[in-house]
C-alpha cells in the first residue's frame, strides 16, 4: 500500500530561510514541500489552493504574527498542524501556540538534523489512528511529538557559547578568522577554532584559506548561505 507524503507548506519572511526550509522538507522521508509562501496573505491563498497537512510556520511575518494567522485559520476551519519556527523564546507565545495546533516549536537558527528530527517525530504522531487500548497507549501519541534531550556538544563546548559564536558569524557577511570570533566573543583563539570547526562539521560552516599574510595563510570562516 502507497502511503501519502504527508504535505506541507513552508510560511517563511525571508527568501533564502525559506529555499533552505522547502530543501529540507524534502530530504526527509515522507513528507513533500507543496509550496511556500512569505506573509500570511499568501499563506492562505496556498491553502486555498492546496491540501496541506502541515504548516511550517515563522511567527514573525510582515503582515500578521504566526499565531494570529494560526488562530484565524483554526476559525476559519483549516485544520493543518503547525510547527513553529522563531527565533522567540518567550514561553507565554509557547503556551499560547498549543491551544492553536503548534504541535512543535523549532528555534532559530537550527540546522537539517533539528528539523528533520522534528519532521520525523511528526509523522509518527500523523500516523496514529484508531482508538487508544489505553492510557498508555494514549501516553505514547503524545510522546513521539516530545524531542529528546539536547544533542550533546562535543567535550568542553557549551550550548551558550555557540550560540555567540554564531551570531558573530552569522552577523558578518565577509567571514571572521579564529581571531576574529575570539575578540567578538570574548575567548581565546584556540576555543575560538573549536566552536568554528564544530560548526564546519555540522555543515553551517564553510572555511576556506586567507591569503595576503607572512606565513602560513589563516582560515576564514563564513556562514553557509541558507542556513537558518
Amino acid at each position: 500500500m502507497t502511503i501519502d507524503p504527508i504535505r506541507v507548506l513552508v510560511v517563511e519572511d525571508d527568501p533564502v530561510a525559506a529555499d533552505a526550509h522547502v530543501l529540507y522538507v524534502g530530504r526527509v522521508p515522507g513528507f513533500t514541500a507543496v509550496g511556500k509562501a512569505h506573509t500570511g496573505a499568501e499563506a492562505r491563498r496556498a491553502l486555498d489552493r492546496t491540501p496541506v497537512d502541515l504548516l511550517l510556520l515563522d511567527l514573525h511575518l510582515p503582515d500578521v504574527h504566526g499565531l494570529q494567522l494560526a488562530r484565524s485559520l483554526r476559525a476559519a476551519g483549516y485544520h493543518a498542524d503547525v510547527i513553529a519556527v522563531t527565533s522567540a523564546r518567550d514561553l507565554t507565545v509557547v503556551r499560547e501556540g498549543v491551544s492553536l495546533g503548534v504541535v512543535q516549536y523549532v528555534l532559530k537558527p537550527f540546522t537539517f538534523a533539528t528539523l528533520r528530527d522534528r519532521l520525523i517525530r511528526y509523522a509518527e504522531y500523523h500516523a496514529a489512528a484508531g482508538e487508544a487500548s489505553g492510557q498508555d497507549e494514549v501516553d505514547r501519541a503524545l510522546a513521539t511529538l516530545r524531542a529528546p534531550g539536547p544533542a550533546a556538544l562535543p567535550k568542553g563546548l557549551s550550548a551558550p557559547t555557540l550560540e555567540r559564536v554564531t551570531v558573530a558569524l552569522r552577523d558578518c557577511a565577509d567571514g571572521l578568522t579564529a581571531a576574529g570570533v575570539a575578540e567578538t566573543v570574548g575567548i581565546s583563539r584556540i576555543t575560538a577554532r573549536r566552536y568554528l570547526e564544530h560548526l564546519v562539521e555540522a555543515g553551517r560552516a564553510a572555511r576556506s584559506p586567507q591569503y595576503g599574510t607572512v606565513g602560513r595563510p589563516e582560515l576564514q570562516y563564513r556562514w553557509v548561505k541558507g542556513q537558518p
